[in-house]
């Protein structure tokens, strides 16, 4: 049974809210929004004691002789009316002594809370709905590594994991079907455990969104959904996937459920054969969401034929928008990614993070390798992009196609860092130095980004993948690990330590739940800029929590906010080709900006500073 049923049950039996009385422990309130039991609001919960955060439910009226009021009730009832006309209804403050609080008064502090936790930041459940082999799961994972990216923590709950958990083997369609009274009760019973681990998911683990991926056809099982959500002040969002096209569906089958654990050793022709029986069966009770009448007031999108139309329908909040819009912009379709960091840098070769500065002569040798690459694996309707910092202009203009400049690709901004090297940095800024190594995910340069901003910044970047065909993003090392860390679904522990060595081409290719990734090395030497992970980290208590989160200040290497023209444009005539790029008056660069004045030291090349050169990572 689910967390508030007892209470519904005890209504049913007529015990009102004003015969229960709950023990508050000395300088604890109840918050709703943590809690392990919540109800809709009536009655009385299980139990909270001392250092936990549960109730204690105190004899009831029909526990007591009929007629008389507990003492510690009218007690409780006078202290908080007072509270509550001194501090109004909405402040939760500590009680200072052992106070017995009535259920009633209770929940008029509880659903205080929660509604206030409900408006702001309310954890939400998003519902697949769908027939078998209509992309629900695919939907589902994409949009999970998509959360958890931007830093909404979410996790996928698959029934049909909860199914092969609860029935070994898989037979056939039969299982399915809606007659079968004994499976129906078995898939029930996994709905009811899986819907109980997405709230021990959402209260007590720290999750933000839980994905239900499951068939969810009938409205009863909606409504349960709804009413478990209700029961713990959830959000709900459906996500329905329509889809009539048989060359779809049959793709689907063969791509993703040959491969099931429901099938192990089976022919791809009994699979598709039993597959759909399956779907057969479960159209028999199948009810879509009703726009129109029943459904009106919920929260959902309807994807229709893979993404060919959509239908949305009351989006709530914020985070139900980005859903809808990342939904709205994945496309399943067949193509390749290839990301690769620019040729190797002068910065680069001396050590030194950020700046603009050009290719060295090996740098130059990987751009026209990267010719010849793309030559060799026939890219012809290949897009490539790169940011608007020179070293990746310089590697796109040799290929001698068009490109598009992205300034949000620009490296991340190392601020008042720029163009030094780490030893630098460890003798001018020895507290950014140690704080870097504390978190590198969340550390921000002064006057620059972190890798979390840099995300941020990223996320049009991922949206217009999704959407396009193949596509060379010629970028930086951090932006690449950024990248990568999405399409490879990493945590942002992992994210800022992902190698993307100079001079190597990797190929993502997207297939049923996840990315193949292929690497090509492009023979060309260049300096190794990765840092491994730092085996003893600085203690928390050594460096000021305020160095972790910083707002930025206008970053003093960024002073050129203008777009940069190309070296030389596709279709000129080769002797109107220039040596250098054209500089306008906000793009001049010294010797001395680029660090020609000054001394490389032996160390930039070993340890801590010869890691993550030139692209500040």
């Amino acid at each position: 049974m689910f967390t508030g049923e007892k209470e519904l049950k005890r209504e049913e039996e007529g015990v009102s809210d004003g015969d229960a009385e709950l023990i508050l422990p000395v300088n604890q309130v109840y918050c709703p929004r943590t809690s392990r039991d919540r109800t809709a609001g009536h009655g009385a919960v299980s139990s909270w004691l001392p250092g936990s955060r549960d109730l204690q439910l105190l004899p009831t009226a029909q526990q007591r002789p009929k007629g008389q009021t507990s003492e510690p009730m009218r007690r409780s009832a006078a202290y908080f009316e007072k509270h509550f006309q001194e501090c109004g209804n909405d402040s939760l403050q500590k009680c200072p002594e052992n106070r017995t609080i009535p259920a009633c008064w209770f929940w008029k502090l509880q659903k205080s809370a929660a509604w206030a936790s409900y408006m702001t930041n309310s954890p939400t459940v998003i519902v697949m709905i769908g027939l078998p082999a209509r992309g629900k799961t695919y939907m589902s994972k994409k949009l999970t590594r998509y959360l958890n990216w931007i830093g909404v923590p979410t996790k996928v709950f698959n029934l049909g994991v909860y199914r092969r958990e609860a029935v070994k083997s898989y037979k056939s369609y039969d299982f399915f079907r809606h007659d079968n009274e004994e499976a129906m009760e078995i898939r029930k019973q996994c709905a009811l455990v899986a819907l109980q681990d997405v709230t021990a998911y959402l209260n007590e683990e720290g999750g933000q969104i839980a994905v239900f991926d499951a068939t969810n056809t009938t409205r009863e099982r909606r409504q349960l959904i709804l009413n478990v959500a209700k029961r713990n002040s959830y959000k709900v969002f459906f996500v329905e996937s329509l889809c009539d096209d048989p060359d779809v569906i049959a793709e689907n089958i063969l791509d993703v459920k040959v491969s099931s654990p429901d099938y192990p050793e089976r022919d791809r022709e009994s699979v598709m054969e039993d597959f759909l029986k399956r779907i057969e069966c479960y159209k028999v009770t199948y009810q879509p969401l009703d726009p129109d009448e029943h459904d009106k007031n919920l929260s959902f999108i309807q994807v229709i034929n893979v993404g060919r139309r959509f239908l949305v329908n009351r989006v709530q909040d914020y985070i139900q928008s980005k859903i809808v819009y990342y939904l709205m912009n994945i496309h399943v379709h067949s193509h390749s990614i290839y990301l690769c960091r620019h040729g190797e840098s002068h910065h680069n070769v001396e050590g030194r993070i950020g700046g603009d500065s050009e290719l060295s002569d090996r740098g130059k040798q990987f751009a026209a390798a990267l010719k010849g690459f793309v030559k060799e694996h026939r890219l012809s309707d290949l897009k490539v992009w790169t940011s608007q910092l020179r070293r990746t202009i310089q590697t796109a203009e040799e290929l001698g196609i068009p490109y598009e400049q992205w300034k949000i690709l620009n490296e991340i901004d190392a601020g008042v860092c720029e163009e030094m090297t780490y030893k630098m940095i460890e003798e001018k800024h020895p507290e950014e130095f140690a704080m870097r190594d504390q978190d590198k995910y969340l550390y921000r340069y002064p006057g620059g980004e972190s890798y979390q901003d840099l995300v941020q910044r990223l996320e049009p970047v991922i949206m217009e993948l999704e959407r396009q065909g193949n596509v060379l993003v010629i970028c930086h090392q951090a932006v690449m690990r950024c990248l990568l860390a999405y399409f490879l679904d990493k945590s942002a522990d992992d994210l800022p330590y992902l190698k993307c060595p100079l001079h190597t081409v990797l190929k993502l290719t997207p297939v049923a739940y996840g990315c193949k990734v292929d690497m090509f090395d492009l023979k060309v030497e260049a300096v190794n800029t990765h840092r491994d992970r730092p085996l003893n980290k600085v203690p928390t208590n050594v460096v000021s929590p305020a160095f972790l989160r910083r707002n930025s200040f206008t970053p003093l290497s960024s002073q050129d906010q203008i777009k940069r023209p190309r070296l030389y444009s596709v279709g000129n005539p080769p002797q109107a080709r220039m040596s250098q790029a054209p500089t306008l008056p906000s793009m001049q660069f010294s010797e001395a900006s680029e660090g020609a004045e000054l001394e490389q030291s032996q160390d930039t090349l070993n340890g801590f500073s010869a890691a993550d050169t030139d692209d500040c990572v």
